[in-house]
C-alpha cells in the first residue's frame, strides 16, 4: 500500500514473466529505477545482480529458492567464491555486515534474505530504464520507514514500447552506481578510499 506504480509497470512485468519464464539465471523483474536518469543500454531495461523490492515480480522456479534463513550464508562467508562475487572490497564488506546481522536475527527484514538467495545462486534482476514506481511510504506513520528518504515519492516515467537487449548480461556500471548512490551513498563515498587505504596495510578483506 506504500507503492505507487506507472500504469506502464504492470504490462512491463507480464511481458518479462513470459519472455524469461524459463530462463533459469533471470529470478525477478523489478520496477524501481535508481540510476537518476542514466540509461543503461540500448534497451527498454537492463539486468542486475540488485533485486529492489518496490514493485516487483517472480516466478515460482526462483521464489523456491528463496531462504529466509540464510542456512548457506555461514560457509559461503568464508569462501573463495564469496571474495569473487564482490571484488569490490567495500561492497563485500558492506554487504557482509548486513548478512551477518540477518543471519543472527539483528535485521527484521525479509527483502535482504531475498536479495542474499539471488546473490548466492548468482541470479539477475530485470530492472526498466526508467522508475515505474514511486514509494510513498515514508514518514511518522510508517512501520519501517519513519526517517526521510531521497529516494521516496521519485517520479515515474511512461516505458513505451519495449526494446529488449540482448545478450542477457550484468550491467556492471549500473550495478557500481545502484551500490554507490543508492545503498552506501556519495556522501560516504571519502569512507572507500580510507577503507581501501586501510585494506592495503592489513592485507586482502
Amino acid at each position: 500500500d506504500d507503492c505507487v506504480p506507472h500504469p506502464d509497470f504492470f504490462p512491463f512485468c507480464s511481458e518479462m514473466l513470459i519472455r524469461y519464464r524459463e530462463h533459469e539465471s533471470v529470478w525477478a523483474v523489478s520496477g524501481s529505477n535508481f540510476q537518476q536518469g542514466k540509461k543503461r543500454g540500448p534497451g527498454s531495461y537492463y539486468f542486475s545482480r540488485y533485486m529492489h523490492c518496490w514493485g516487483w515480480a517472480s516466478w515460482r522456479r526462483a521464489w523456491q529458492h528463496n531462504d529466509s534463513t540464510l542456512e548457506f550464508w555461514p560457509e559461503w562467508k568464508n569462501s573463495e567464491a564469496w571474495r569473487i562475487f564482490f571484488e569490490d572490497p567495500l561492497e563485500r564488506h558492506y554487504w557482509s555486515d548486513i548478512f551477518e546481522k540477518l543471519y543472527r536475527d539483528e535485521i527484521d527484514t525479509w527483502d535482504y534474505a531475498w536479495l542474499a538467495s539471488i546473490f548466492w545462486r548468482s541470479g539477475l534482476t530485470i530492472i526498466p530504464n526508467v522508475n515505474l514506481v514511486s514509494n510513498i511510504g515514508f514518514g511518522t506513520e510508517a512501520t519501517h520507514t519513519a526517517t526521510k528518504s531521497p529516494f521516496s515519492n521519485m517520479a515515474v516515467h511512461a516505458l513505451g514500447d519495449l526494446n529488449h537487449p540482448s545478450p542477457v548480461t550484468r550491467c556492471q556500471e549500473a550495478d557500481r552506481y545502484t551500490f554507490e548512490y543508492h545503498y552506501f551513498r556519495r556522501k560516504w563515498l571519502p569512507l572507500r578510499r580510507l577503507f581501501l587505504s586501510a585494506s592495503r596495510s592489513v592485507g586482502r578483506i
